[in-house]
């Protein structure tokens, strides 16, 4: 199962999918694909802050959230976010908070993060990464 990191639906709204990306993406039952409630909000933020808000957020209801399960910030995820940002920090490493939750999120709930930026997970021990982007045309 997956949650799919705001790069990536950014980029799917977008329809900026490779060919390969959009065929991985079709080939995972949508009962398996997840996004984030903070992912969720950083969409939203974009979208409000964009030239075209309404279009944008129109997108987000009709074109992602019937395809996706949200799944919540809850205390689950609060209690990994919690302990990795002590890990994190403690090693000079940290991680922005959003970032956190959404990493903490995937661990809580058993899923596979997808994104462009694994570099930037990767330092999340314990996480699963995919990068299905690393060939889409950006």
């Amino acid at each position: 199962m997956f949650l799919f990191d705001t790069d990536f639906v950014v980029e799917l709204l977008r329809g900026r999918l490779s060919a390969a990306a959009d065929a991985r993406l079709h080939d995972v039952p949508a009962a398996r694909q997840h996004i984030c409630s903070v992912t969720l909000s950083e969409l939203v933020y974009g979208a409000r802050r964009s030239a075209r808000p309404a279009h944008h957020l129109r997108l987000i209801e009709s074109v992602l959230l019937p395809c996706v399960k949200v799944v919540t910030f809850d205390a689950a995820a609060a209690y990994v976010a919690g302990a990795l940002r002590a890990r994190l920090e403690g090693g000079g490493e940290p991680l922005s908070f959003p970032d956190l939750q959404i990493a903490a999120a995937a661990m809580a709930n058993d899923l596979t993060l997808v994104t462009g930026n694994t570099r930037h997970f990767a330092r999340v021990p314990g996480l699963r990464l995919e990068n299905w982007l690393v060939d889409s045309a950006h």
